[in-house]
């Protein structure tokens, strides 16, 4: 799921084995004689290099190498401009025991956002930020890249969650909200009414407000796209996450590319002015004319947003990450995005999902959209 970023909210506050029983009436049999030839270096030389044909390179470390794209490998080392300090600070411990006073979840301490720090402080406005996760803190999905916990049968939504998470973000006096959510395979309509629940609380009680769902596939139901899409939700955001060679390793295997831009197309089409959104991690081992032809495949469907960010393994047992992109790399994927069609672009190192979704930019550009819909309509 769903990789991730802030949005600007302002937020005030033994199975025991026996041994087999031994009749003492049992004969014992002679041990059938025969062996099993080992394997030939030579053949096993010969597999090895057929997988992995590029330059050798250090072996990962036997703690590290857990599989064939996992681990930590010691030859990319994280450089300085991802070093961030350790989340601390007054109004960060504010924020975190609002939250968790109020029983929400956030995609920043779920997906162990980098920007976490930064977001819950305030960052240089003031504001302080956070992404709301619905349905739960278990995903029944298990991509590689993610660090949310997994379960095939989670336990069922809070059915007070809607109404509940309403009231708490309208007692904030945010203008912005992002909502997301993890995978919930396990639910009919993956969630989709859950979220659209949210929506319509949240838009009962503080009309004003522009709300941006951050959503799963819903399994490429286009029906379920079609209930969140008309609850009033302003931006619909859908994360393809990386590029087209790279999806059966790097998503769960539900997951897919041409169902993600189904989804996005979807939404697009089904709701006049629907502002799309969707985000890229790079770094894992995608080649620039892939993730121009990614980028090319977006705006076919018409995707108004894009944002691209570096992939961070948090765990061994995560994806490896293949390189670490420069910031001058991510200011030329900004330029040469938005010199394509993208409404706008927010790339660099640190960027998530819904990174700087509530800026003064993104706020017109929805009121913009709601004024000429209202106008043609």
């Amino acid at each position: 799921m769903l990789q991730q970023s802030p949005h600007r909210l302002s937020i005030p506050s033994n199975f025991a084995s026996s041994s087999p029983s031994t009749s003492s009436s049992s004969k014992s049999f002679p041990k059938p004689q025969f062996s099993i030839p080992k394997p030939s270096n030579s053949l096993s030389r010969i597999v090895c290099e057929a997988v992995d044909s590029k330059p050798k390179q250090k072996p990962l470390p036997a703690n590290g190498g857990v599989g064939l794209y996992t681990g930590r490998d010691p030859n990319f080392k994280k450089p300085e401009w991802l070093k961030q300090k350790a989340p601390q600070g007054e109004r960060f411990e504010e924020v975190k025991d609002s939250l968790s006073r109020l029983k929400l979840h956030t995609v920043c301490e779920e997906a162990q956002c980098p920007n976490i720090g930064e977001c819950w402080n305030g960052g240089g406005d003031g504001v302080a930020t956070a992404t709301i996760m619905l349905l739960g803190d278990t995903c029944t999905r298990g991509c590689r890249f993610c660090a949310v916990k997994t379960s095939r049968n989670p336990p069922p939504p809070d059915p007070m969650e809607p109404q509940n998470t309403a009231v708490a973000i309208a007692s904030w006096g945010v203008d912005y909200i992002v909502l997301t959510s993890v995978d919930r395979d396990d639910i009919p309509d993956g969630g989709s009414g859950h979220f659209a629940e949210t929506v319509e609380a949240l838009k009962n009680l503080k009309p004003e407000i522009m709300v941006e769902c951050l959503t799963s596939d819903f399994r490429g139901d286009l029906e379920a796209v079609d209930t969140l899409v008309h609850s009033g939700l302003d931006v619909f955001a859908h994360n393809i996450e990386t590029v087209k060679r790279l999806q059966r390793i790097v998503r769960d295997p539900r997951a897919g590319y041409e169902q993600s831009l189904s989804v996005l197309k979807h939404a697009k089409v089904s709701k006049k002015g629907m502002i799309t959104k969707t985000s890229i991690m790079l770094g894992l081992g995608e080649s620039d004319d892939e993730l121009k032809e990614a980028m090319a495949d977006l705006r076919a469907i018409d995707v108004d947003i894009l944002t691209l960010g570096q992939y961070l393994q948090p765990t061994p047992l995560h994806l490896t990450v293949k390189e670490y992109v420069t910031p001058e790399k991510f200011a030329f994927w900004k330029e040469y995005g938005e010199s394509i069609g993208f409404r706008y672009v927010a790339s660099g190192p640190l960027v998530r999902s819904s990174y700087r979704a509530g800026e003064l930019f993104v706020q017109t550009m929805i009121r913009e959209s709601a004024k000429n819909t209202a106008m043609t309509s």
